[in-house]
C-alpha cells in the first residue's frame, strides 16, 4: 500500500506536523520541537508561511483507512 503524506487527525493546530511524523515514521514531538526550532532560527515569518501553506495543500487523513 502506498503512503501518502496527510494532515493528521492527532493535532494540536492543523495536524501537519503529525502527518509529517505519521508519514516518516518519527516521533510526532520531536517534529513539532524540530519545527518550533527551524522557525524560531529562521526568524519565525518564513516558518509560520510554509506551516500556512502546508495546512491548506495536505489533505486530511482518512478514517476509513
Amino acid at each position: 500500500m502506498e503512503k501518502k503524506l496527510r494532515r493528521s487527525q492527532n493535532k494540536m493546530i492543523a495536524g501537519v506536523c503529525a502527518g509529517i511524523a505519521d508519514y516518516f515514521n518519527l516521533d510526532v514531538t520531536l517534529v513539532r520541537v524540530a519545527y518550533v526550532l527551524i522557525s524560531i532560527f529562521s526568524a519565525g515569518f518564513p516558518g509560520l508561511l510554509v506551516y500556512l501553506i502546508l495546512m491548506l495543500v495536505m489533505p486530511l487523513e482518512d478514517n476509513n483507512i
